[in-house]
């Protein structure tokens, strides 16, 4: 009978999806264990790197060893001679903000990013992404993306200006290194001390100028040719430098890049705080927060106001570290942006620091040295080749990884792009 039919149809039915709802619960709880995972592993990355000692105070040599990158981490620990020695003490972290601390954040970004996408789109219904907030929050997400290449870009330039100080540096440690030191040496070390200590002043002098008339001016960064330096610091108008790297355009400003980056980011709230809102929020984040460190550690243009671009929720557990470190680092910046340097890169701050010390002993250099100011003399070059040696070892990988974290960024937002053209496809309606 039709009515027998139809109602063996309609049980039919209610038994397929009485059968569906633990798989729809099980799916679901797995979701969210999922993004209860990644928030714990962001919490535990990010307290990884809030656990360095800051800047102001010196680095520990132990903290020179090898074994605190990124790179170097895991064959250390899993050699059978460091496992067999239950007394070894892992290695102190790197200061805040130095060239390992930075490879370190960057290796942290690639970790989180690997993970979100995972969580993201990993066995996901992609119609998901149409529905709202979904729909807007992943253009949101590939707008900061792009603007984050533009970051990139601009690091990777400033990392090369800081390699170009660090060959003004290591001219000047190889001069002073003679032994002993003759009036030809000091002249030549602050020859190339004078245009390291100018380059870095006319940097940030020139940004505060464009940023107090209202208007920015196209640029380049301002570098002295080897044997092209003045020989006063004082004197900048001797100066004759010459552009090593890049030109900019006019309208270009870091910190605006990084203002814009973080305008429109707001945390979820209510049932979207249960759903993939909440770690594309965090990855927003994520991306904002490395983006806006490394513009305030490398050379950039026009950084001035930097430390007021970035807003986290403090109820957020997860975001506890990463708000501790935007203290930390919010707060030398505010003090250094007052006196106009180069960054906030700790071997660039302690290499200024020794440079003007060096400059100030070559203004009063009297042959021949007395003993107790050639020790004195003696532990700054030690401490400036120190730095050179960190920077040598240190600045091409960090460059390297930036570049992975460019291309990273492009993948993924192909990989994204991809999904949304199949949810755009896959929602017109097929004629019959």
């Amino acid at each position: 009978m039709p009515a027998t039919e139809n109602q063996g149809s309609f049980l039919n039915l209610i038994s397929i999806r009485r059968n569906q709802v633990p798989s729809i619960d099980n799916n679901h709880d797995l979701e969210l264990e999922d993004l209860d995972l990644f928030q714990k592993h962001v919490a535990i990355r990010f307290s990884d790197l809030l656990s360095s000692p800051s800047t102001t105070t010196p680095a520990p040599a132990a903290a020179n060893n090898t074994s605190s990158d990124p790179s170097s981490a895991s064959t250390a620990s899993d050699s059978p001679s460091a496992a067999q020695d239950t007394y070894t003490t892992p290695p102190p972290p790197p200061p805040l903000l130095s060239i390992s601390w930075l490879r370190n954040l960057l290796d942290t970004f690639l970790c989180c990013e690997a993970e979100f996408k995972a969580v993201l789109v990993s066995g996901r219904d992609p119609s998901q992404f149409s529905r709202p907030p979904i729909d807007r929050l992943i253009p949101d997400l590939l707008e900061r993306a792009v603007k984050a290449l533009d970051v990139c870009n601009a690091v990777t330039h400033g990392v090369e200006l800081v390699r170009h100080w660090q060959k003004l540096a290591q001219i000047a440690v190889e001069a002073l290194q003679q032994n002993p030191i003759g009036e030809g040496q000091v002249r030549r070390a602050r020859k190339a001390l004078a245009t390291l200590l100018t380059s870095m002043a006319i940097d940030d002098k020139e940004n505060a100028s464009s940023n107090s008339h209202g208007k920015s001016t196209e640029r380049t960064w301002s570098l002295s040719r080897r044997g092209g330096g003045g020989a006063n610091i004082k004197d900048r108008h001797a100066v004759n430098f010459r552009s090593l790297s890049w030109s900019v355009a006019k309208s270009w400003s870091a910190a605006k890049q990084i203002h814009a980056m973080s305008s429109n980011l707001v945390a979820p709230r209510g049932g979207e705080a249960t759903g993939l809102a909440l770690p594309l929020y965090i990855m927003s984040t994520i991306l904002v927060f490395v983006m806006w460190a490394l513009v305030a550690s490398v050379p950039c243009q026009e950084r001035n106001g930097l430390a007021t671009h970035l807003s986290i929720p403090r109820q957020l557990v997860w975001a506890q570290p990463m708000i501790g470190l935007q203290e930390k680092i919010g707060e030398d910046w505010k003090k250094k942006e007052k006196k106009g340097t180069a960054g906030l890169l700790e071997e660039v701050q302690r290499m200024e620091k020794v440079a003007q010390s060096l400059v100030d002993f070559a203004d009063n250099f009297v042959f021949p040295l007395e003993e107790e100011k050639a020790a004195e003399v003696e532990a700054h070059v030690s401490e400036l080749a120190e730095i050179c040696r960190k920077m040598e070892e240190g600045l091409g990988p960090l460059q390297q990884q930036i570049r992975e974290v460019f291309h990273r960024m492009v993948r993924s937002r192909a990989e994204i792009l991809d999904v949304l053209e199949q949810v755009g496809k896959s929602s017109i309606p097929v004629p019959y």
